[in-house]
């Protein structure tokens, strides 16, 4: 047995109730630095700061009947090393009663305990980076996460300049360094430390702050107390400081600031939590470039703010998280969101469920230093509306970082429902087109059926669309389109029953007219060819009248639109051709004029003058000779 206790590698204490030491075996000799006979006969406080409430801890299980089993408890070394140790008691009953000894098996977690912390000061910085609005906002939390997470009772942030967000003027070796920040733990009692440190300077190479500022490397201080500072070394002792470390906050090779930290402890240096400081030494740096970038931006913009706030455009400002810097009174006012509610929000919180994902891509991308050209975005208003925006997007870049993703959308939700309308009419307008023409030849079926193939065969189809067009409506809201097209046609619509014509449709800009129908059986290739010349001369004056310069170009055809009548009921019919051609003429056609094929051609030149083009390829008919129409003889 005895040699089982002598090679375990955990501590062993066995004491009396009372707490006084009556054994340890070799491995607790080695944790806590003592000798045994430094142990015999001492009382378990000498290594163990809570020594009464273990003792009560085991004193309750053994009442309870179980033993005591992972009591993290805090204990001191020879030399008065903290050290976090788990330990596992149980109560060795006797036949008299009080008189029971307790054996502790301990086992060091103070290296576990460590990696727990450091883990999560790690994280608690990086969400404080994240999540903070301004410099002086995050820094305050910074000082205490460290001193919290890591067990350390005092930091301090010195700058040589008011606060650590300004430019320093001039060079850092001259530079005097004063305390900006200092958070304290309530166990400490510092207030005179406080008071001397906001009136204390530096300059580099004097102090702790001041030799880290010069060496720009963290460095480690077992106790402050004896480090030769005439300013603090008293303060510090008075106030039960000893152990300090601190770190530079530094960005490539600028210094902004240092961060010191003290603890009651007498502590031995800690390479490696020197060297996680420096690196969230680096991470503090880049998040004040990061906050000093974002602050420029605005000052650089505030110039721009009063045009911004009165544009109809939506104009907003997002950082590279996503959380708004700014958006103007169109933005507010068109998405029903408060000030005070646009700083708690990010971009995504009102992208619309559906596009959220291919938003978020196109965020990243546009992060990456990539150019979009102009993007479309569906945003969802404070009370569930969804609105369709249409804009461009940059981002701006300070010494390689993104610090600012600017757009400006305009409001296409009406264009968008417009255009929904049009399609709407649009296939509306093609089912009519498939069924008015063998209504009419129903009809005419039933009275005049002898007559039907003849009269039928001379149908004449014009095509109208206004050049230019297209271009100028991607600048317009809907309603704007549509005040510009109503005026247009609406003489064309005149027109049509002038010349006691059929409109077929409406598409967008194209206008498409049919004549010879035999519901207006006076309807003619002459009619037809009237009405072009007249839409000609109606452009030409709604130009003059509205400043603008568009141009109309005007493609007709002539043909049949039955072929074959088999009875009063049943008929075979054929009219797409026509159309078709018709349309042909007038996308193959020249701006300003009347393209028409030989078949209206025969059928006017009596009357009309025309002027021989050539042959054009048509889709589906090959070469076909057309002609331009120039305007009536005489």
């Amino acid at each position: 047995m005895e040699q089982v206790i002598t090679s375990m590698p955990d501590a062993l204490l066995v004491t009396s109730n009372s707490g006084k030491i009556k054994k340890v075996n070799h491995a607790a000799q080695q944790l806590f630095g003592f000798q045994e006979e430094e142990l015999i006969n001492q009382p378990i406080s000498l290594i163990i700061d809570e020594d009464q409430f273990l003792i009560k801890a085991i004193c309750q299980h053994f009442y309870l009947k179980h033993n005591a089993q992972n009591i993290e408890v805090v204990c001191r070394t020879k030399t008065r090393e903290k050290l976090l140790i788990a330990f596992s008691c149980s109560v060795i009953p006797k036949k008299t009663e009080g008189l029971e000894d307790i054996v502790y098996i301990g086992r060091d977690i103070t290296a576990w305990q460590r990696r727990e912390q450091r883990t999560s000061a790690q994280y608690s910085i990086t969400r404080i980076l994240s999540e903070s609005q301004s410099i002086k906002q995050g820094i305050p939390q910074i000082l205490q996460s460290i001193c919290q997470n890591l067990g350390w009772d005092l930091g301090e942030l010195w700058t040589p300049s008011q606060y650590i967000g300004t430019s320093l003027q001039g060079d850092s070796l001259n530079a005097v360094l004063r305390c900006v920040e200092i958070w304290s733990s309530r166990l400490v009692s510092v207030r005179e430390f406080k008071a001397i440190t906001w009136q204390t300077t530096y300059i580099p190479g004097v102090g702790l702050p001041g030799r880290i500022w010069i060496r720009r490397l963290p460095l480690w201080i077992k106790d402050i107390t004896v480090d030769g500072d005439q300013r603090r070394s008293l303060p510090a002792a008075e106030a039960g400081l000893h152990a300090a470390f601190g770190f530079p906050i530094l960005d490539d090779s600028e210094i902004l600031g240092v961060m010191v930290f003290f603890s009651r402890e007498l502590l031995p240096k800690d390479k490696d939590l020197l060297q996680m400081m420096g690196s969230i030494g680096s991470q503090i740096a880049q998040f004040i470039k990061r906050k000093q970038a974002e602050n420029a931006l605005v000052e650089s913009e505030e110039r721009y703010r009063d045009l911004f706030e009165n544009a109809n455009d939506l104009i907003q400002c997002v950082n590279p998280f996503g959380r708004f810097l700014y958006v103007n009174r169109a933005w507010r006012e068109t998405l029903g969101y408060s000030e005070a509610e646009i700083a708690n929000m990010s971009i995504f919180d009102i992208i619309h469920p559906e596009f959220k994902q291919s938003c978020l891509q196109r965020f990243y991308r546009v992060l990456s230093g990539e150019n979009l050209g102009q993007v479309t975005a569906i945003f969802v208003t404070k009370d569930g509306q969804t609105i369709f925006l249409e804009g461009n997007i940059n981002c701006k870049f300070v010494e390689g970082h993104p610090v600012a993703i600017r757009g400006i959308f305009r409001n296409i939700s009406q264009r968008v429902a417009a255009e929904e309308a049009l399609r709407y009419q649009q296939k509306e307008t093609e089912r009519l087109l498939l069924n008015i023409l063998p209504v009419a030849i129903s009809r005419e079926v039933k009275e005049q059926p002898a007559k039907i193939a003849e009269d039928f065969a001379d149908v004449t189809v014009l095509f109208a669309d206004i050049i230019g067009f297209t271009e100028i409506a991607t600048f317009m809201s809907a309603i704007q389109l549509l005040n510009l097209l109503n005026p247009i046609f609406s003489v064309f619509d005149r027109l049509t029953e002038r010349y006691s014509l059929e409109r077929i449709r409406t598409i967008n800009d194209a206008y498409v007219v049919v004549g010879g129908l035999p519901t207006r059986r006076q309807d003619r290739a002459e009619a037809i060819a009237l009405m072009a010349l007249d839409m000609q001369t109606a452009i030409a004056l709604f130009n003059t009248e509205n400043n603008q310069n568009f141009s109309i170009r005007i493609g007709i055809d002539s043909g049949s639109v039955v072929g074959e009548v088999i009875d009063l009921n049943k008929f075979t019919y054929e009219y797409k051709d026509t159309v078709n051609i018709a349309r042909s003429m007038e996308s193959q056609g020249v701006a300003g004029k009347i393209q028409v094929t030989e078949n209206t051609y025969k059928c006017l030149c009596d009357e009309f003058v025309f002027e021989k083009r050539g042959e054009i390829e048509v889709k589906g008919k090959g070469k076909m000779t057309t002609y331009l129409l120039i305007g009536r003889k005489g």
